[in-house]
């Protein structure tokens, strides 16, 4: 590790080392890490400098520390990615856990927005996803997916794919999520919407487009939500 201050900060370099072993396959999703005074040998730093890279590693959702237990690498485990990546809650903030109906899955070629918005190839092939998400049973959101086909062979065979498709990505391809960029915008209800939802056509609704970000960097998923808000709100903890 080099001091220098060219450099990031001592415990961002350790950070920054850990995060390439685990997206290398070092260790799996929910193995332990190895303890702190054997990454401080190994690496030849403090271990008070590898603790304040492992609580920042912590901060971003990558690890998870259990009391007396040891550090593991984190999992995308069904609850653990509805909570964190899906922000639709009742007024008030109280959280719900959708679930999903009516899943529509195909490989098609994909198009000039996808292939710009996932840096795609040109001719790179795609599935797209349809799914409706349900609250307490009824119909609340419109969801179309779109993941490169390259990244995500034979994903057909999945189908019906979970209620947490992170897991999914997770768990089989060894893709792990991390970060999303999302837009949000005010929009009114399509005939597509009003088929699957029940709105009426110009009803207002929110529209959330997200990308999926792994734990490379690469783009991995394109997700548009269309959210009916009468009985539903985003919420977000900016703390």
């Amino acid at each position: 590790m080099d001091e220098s201050p060219r450099y990031r900060p001592l415990y961002q370099q350790v950070y920054d080392f850990l995060v390439k072993q685990i997206a290398a396959g070092e260790w799996a999703p929910g193995q332990s890490l190895p303890s702190e005074q054997t990454l401080a040998g190994r690496l030849n730093v403090s271990q008070g400098t590898v603790r304040k890279a492992l609580d920042a590693l912590a901060t971003d959702s990558l690890i998870d520390r259990r009391q007396g237990k040891g550090t593991y690498v984190a999992e995308h485990t069904q609850e653990r990615a509805l909570f964190r990546f899906f922000r639709m809650a009742r007024p008030g903030g109280a959280r719900v856990i959708p679930s999903s109906g009516g899943d529509v899955l195909k490989r098609r070629a994909a198009r000039a927005p996808e292939i710009a918005k996932l840096v795609l190839k040109a001719g790179a092939e795609v599935y797209e996803i349809t799914r409706v998400r349900l609250i307490d049973g009824e119909p609340a959101v419109l969801e179309r997916i779109v993941v490169p086909a390259a990244l995500f062979p034979g994903l057909e065979r999945h189908d019906p794919l979970p209620n947490a498709i992170y897991s999914l990505y997770q768990s089989e391809y060894g893709v792990n999520i991390v970060s999303t960029e999302e837009e949000l915008r005010a929009d009114a209800a399509r005939r597509e919407d009003c088929r699957r939802l029940p709105l009426e056509p110009g009803a207002p609704l929110l529209n959330i487009d997200r990308v999926a970000i792994s734990l490379e960097g690469t783009r991995v998923e394109w997700r548009t939500s269309r959210c009916n808000t009468t009985r539903l709100v985003y919420a977000v903890n900016l703390s």
